[in-house]
């Protein structure tokens, strides 16, 4: 069994660790952990990690996150893997820093990586693990946060977030969305 995981972020240095680049950090750390490495393909950097007899396709896109669309519908399609076997991991805002949330589906909610996604499978019908990184901004501030480093006070939780947050797509992998809701969202 073949599984499709995308962190979203976008591509660089000046971009690494920040709010919008929590999936690309999930990824990265699970690649660490796995003794693996990402090699840059088409579109997206891509790897491979074994999990209970199931192969875990990873991706980060390089196409920045308003067009995570085209890496997603491109891989799909080149590894045969169905969207009940797709996971993106995505920033979201409208949750509290530290909240980790496993959806069957849902709307973009205002996330452009998101949108792109869904208007280019044409609907909105795949598992995503949203990642809570928290509202602190002023109005029309959004964009600044998104792109900003986590606090300082944010900082030391980040490592047992980001482990949770592996342990929640390796669950996906075995036991599916509503098992994986059930044991995880809280």
């Amino acid at each position: 069994m073949k599984y499709l995981i995308i962190g979203l972020g976008n591509i660089g240095p000046e971009y690494a660790d920040t709010r919008h680049n929590a999936g690309f950090m999930i990824l990265d750390e699970m690649v660490k952990q796995e003794g693996e490495k990402f090699h840059h393909m088409r579109l997206a950097y891509y790897t491979e990690v074994s999990h209970k007899a199931r192969t875990l396709c990873l991706i980060k896109p390089t196409t920045y996150m308003n067009l995570s669309g085209k890496a997603v519908t491109h891989w799909m399609q080149e590894l045969k893997i169905p969207i009940e076997n797709v996971l993106i991991l995505v920033d979201d805002i409208a949750l509290p820093f530290g909240t980790l949330r496993l959806k069957p589906k849902g709307s973009a909610a205002g996330h452009n990586g998101l949108k792109d996604i869904e208007a280019r499978l044409g609907h909105n019908d795949y598992a995503r693990l949203r990642f809570g990184v928290g509202d602190n901004f002023a109005k029309g501030r959004q964009v600044d946060y998104v792109l900003s480093g986590f606090d300082e006070d944010e900082l030391p939780a980040l490592p047992a977030l980001i482990d949770r947050a592996i342990e929640m797509v390796k669950s996906f992998a075995t036991i599916g969305t509503e098992l994986t809701m059930t044991r995880f969202n809280k």
